[in-house]
């Protein structure tokens, strides 16, 4: 469950006392609800390395066994901190799935016909999970939308599930019977087909081993609950006194990591990959691109003409952005208590430079003066490796919600051109949002509940711990042979945050993304605008040219046919009982026709 921050609301003053006007600022400073390590994104990340393998891998590939892959801006949140917790969550799986592993050998030495028998229906169950889909993890989240898959997929699933489980019946029928069966009654059930075997040792151990490994998954889901309820609980998470156990023991080689993923995720000298130089941002959302030729005024023929370049267009668009954290009315009393996530809005400028020509990871120039003199660089720069932008960047709904504009100018050849790609972070996945809830079912319900859930994945848990321990051994290999640390250093190949985002988003935060980019677009137009006026040229054409990027404007609907679609016959008649414009001018006649663009 997200939570929001509310600020403490100021108390009314009482009529008695006279009530003081704040003194308005002209330029506000962003407020920043949290810092981005405790930011309520990073939290549900770091919950998401729990709740789903495939992702938690994903986390420790990218910044854990290919340490010579840059880390990807992180916007809102901390990536080294999710991390630690990835590193944690496998620790505390390697453990479990190594004594479940364990029961598995000690089953196929003591009783090897009963563990075969015992292996096919766990089998059957993993695939009709896997038909089924969702995340793979100790808790499965349910909300509107998770279990929707094909029906295909459900109907084979269905099929698998009821075969798994009559195999599954069948083999603890057997192994009951023998058991605690008789000689006689022994002697009687060995002419049947309903046990397995009849080695009574063997099936005793056919049916503690099962149990032990239900036992192992039944912990393995505790550990995993009292971490979110404890350390992942909000008012914890965000405690600056409290330091992160998961950081604390990830490990020499994650304190290395750490200093780098913290510095260049935060740097303003962006060194990206080739194939995707805005990853980390989001999504594209409706860039566009802006090519104005520079004319003289004829309204201020006398007006010298003025330098022109990107450095003074920006310089009249950052103070117009960075005026929208300043409230409608400032003078008012309640203009303390606006809420608008607008105020926390952020400014800066980022260069992006590819990450090739850099001999080691650790020597990548990241200070503040490695990004003056590229920024000095890039400054008059057409721009093809090298790119110069003004970075504005809003983080809504707890930094769940991610609105980056990107704005860059050129000139060149009398031309200006102005280039805007916004772009956009969904909300954490679904499932990782519904982590509160899930934790607080469990604790709610009874220990003789929480032993069937664990009988009840016992079939899947047993041989997922299994896959898991391969997929141990894999990430260890890679990680001592693969030799990432000596290759030369590389852009992001993923971002953490962006490996977490969901696919959608609600309608309410549509809404926002909408007039947070229509408001910053337009403020970015207006500083263009100004400084082209200011500079003696020309702006008409600029701002027809805004128009039409935004959308189709009409003059007058005055005596005029509009149609809508496509393959539309229109006639426009002025009426024969009044005379048309120009008094006794013929009327005419339009006629419009239009087709399927």
């Amino acid at each position: 469950m997200s939570r929001q921050h509310i600020p403490a609301q100021p108390a009314l003053p009482s009529q008695s006392q006279p009530q003081s006007r704040p003194q308005p600022q002209s330029r506000p400073q962003p407020e920043h609800a949290t810092r981005p390590a405790a930011s309520e994104a990073t939290r549900l990340l770091c919950a998401g390395t729990y709740l789903d393998d495939d992702y938690r891998d994903a986390v420790l590939d990218e910044l854990y066994v290919h340490e010579e892959r840059i880390a990807a801006p992180s916007l809102g949140i901390d990536a080294a901190r999710v991390l630690a917790h990835a590193l944690r969550a496998r620790r505390l799986q390697a453990v479990w799935a190594v004594a479940v592993v364990a029961l598995w050998v000690l089953a196929f030495v003591f009783a090897s016909t009963q563990a075969t028998a015992f292996l096919i229906p766990c089998v059957l169950l993993v695939l009709a999970a896997r038909l089924r889909g969702g995340a793979s993890g100790p808790f499965h989240a349910d909300y509107p939308g998770a279990r929707r898959t094909r029906r295909f997929r459900r109907v084979a699933a269905a099929y698998l599930r009821l075969v798994g489980r009559l195999s599954l019946a069948l083999y603890a029928v057997s192994a009951l019977m023998v058991a605690t069966a008789d000689e006689e009654t022994l002697y009687e059930l060995q002419s049947t087909d309903l046990i397995v075997s009849d080695e009574r040792a063997a099936a005793w151990v056919a049916l503690i081993i099962p149990l032990a490994m239900a036992a192992c998954i039944g912990a393995h889901r505790e550990q995993v609950a009292r971490i979110i309820s404890r350390e992942l609980q909000p008012e914890a998470f965000a405690d600056r006194a409290r330091p992160d156990v998961a950081e604390a023991t990830a490990g020499e080689r994650f304190a290395r990591l750490q200093q780098r993923i913290r510095l260049e995720q935060r740097s303003p000298l962006i060194y990206y990959h080739p194939q995707q130089p805005f990853l980390g941002a989001g999504s594209p959302y409706e860039p566009w691109t802006l090519a104005v030729e520079l004319r003289r005024d004829p309204n201020a023929p006398g007006k010298p003409l003025a330098e022109l370049n990107n450095r003074e267009v920006l310089r009249r668009v950052k103070p117009l952005v960075e005026n929208l954290r300043t409230p409608a009315n400032p003078d008012a009393p309640q203009a303390a208590t606006v809420r608008d996530r607008l105020r926390g809005l952020e400014v800066d400028e980022c260069v992006f430079v590819r990450a090739t020509g850099v001999p080691v990871r650790a020597q990548a120039p990241l200070q503040q003066k490695h990004f003056d003199a590229e920024r000095e660089r890039a400054i008059e720069e057409g721009g093809e490796g090298r790119r110069h932008f003004l970075r504005i960047r809003v983080g809504a709904w707890e930094e769940e919600v991610v609105i980056t504009v990107f704005v860059r100018v050129h000139t060149q050849g009398r031309m200006l051109m102005l280039e805007i790609a916004p772009h956009v972070l969904r909300p954490v996945r679904r499932d990782f949002r519904a982590v509160d809830r899930v934790s607080a079912d469990y604790w709610r319900g009874k220990p003789l509940g929480r032993a069937v859930w664990a009988l009840g994945q016992l079939p899947m848990g047993a041989v997922r711990s299994v896959v898991h321990a391969f997929r141990e051994a894999g990430f260890l290999w890679r990680m001592w042979t693969g030799g990432h640390a000596a290759a030369l250093p590389d852009g992001p190949w993923t971002s953490v945050r962006e490996l977490g985002s969901d696919e959608g988003a609600s309608l309410f935060q549509e809404m926002d993304v909408s007039r947070y980019l229509k408001s910053i677009q337009d403020r970015v137009a207006n500083g263009v605008r100004q400084a082209l006026a200011a500079a003696g040229w020309q702006t008409d054409e600029f701002v027809q040219q805004v128009v039409n990027v935004s959308g189709v404007y009409i003059g007058s609907a005055e005596n005029s046919a509009i149609a809508v679609g496509d393959h539309n016959t229109l006639e426009n008649k002025p009426a024969e009982d009044q005379p048309a414009a120009g008094g006794e001018q013929d009327q005419e006649q339009e006629h419009v026709e239009t087709g399927g663009q």
